[in-house]
């Protein structure tokens, strides 16, 4: 199944306990359809000292949310995403606008 998400794509969680907030994809993990967004869907976890990490402690990190919880934000506004062919190249759109994104 191609994605309609990528990498750099700014988004918006449509629901859930992060519902309305908004941030850029960092990583997209297709075979589990989550990605993590920026700022988003904060977990605590209990670190270990490491040699990288010599203080160890608590930290707080992004954890991947499914792709149906995501909208793709096209100015301003969440769209749906699809796809059509633009000299000879399929390439997404906005169906709110009919944009071509990127």
């Amino acid at each position: 199944m191609k994605l309609k998400l990528k990498k750099g794509d700014l988004v918006r969680v449509i629901s859930g306990d992060d519902k309305g907030r908004e941030g850029k994809i960092i990583q997209v993990f297709p075979k589990e359809m989550r990605a993590l967004v920026e700022g988003v869907n904060l977990v605590t976890k209990h670190q270990k000292p490491t040699a990288n990490n010599t203080q160890g402690g608590i930290i707080k990190k992004e954890a991947p949310l499914h792709l149906s919880k995501l909208m793709l934000v096209v100015g301003g506004k969440a769209t749906r995403v699809g796809r059509k062919l633009v000299d000879n190249k399929i390439v997404r759109y906005a169906k709110k606008t009919g944009e071509v994104i990127k």
